[in-house]
């Protein structure tokens, strides 16, 4: 339950702060590709742009936290 709140989270997160969305989608996306490198640019470009949707969805709270470390100052 508490990861399904903070997946909760992370996607209101996501999808009310546009300049987060942006941040998280490319690092959502690099490291996507970083485990699939036996793909050429172009087989990897298509699987991108239909399983993006539960790419995010699912990291969206790992995105989150990640770009919390990077740009927030403590």
């Amino acid at each position: 339950m508490e990861r399904d709140n903070l997946m909760h989270g992370a996607r209101t997160a996501l999808n009310t702060i546009p300049e987060m969305r942006e941040w998280a989608e490319q690092y959502l996306k690099e490291k996507t590709r970083g485990e699939n490198t036996q793909m050429s640019d172009e087989e990897f470009e298509k699987y991108w742009k239909y399983h993006k949707p539960e790419i995010i969805h699912a990291g969206a709270a790992e995105a989150l936290e990640r770009w919390k470390s990077e740009n927030v100052k403590r």
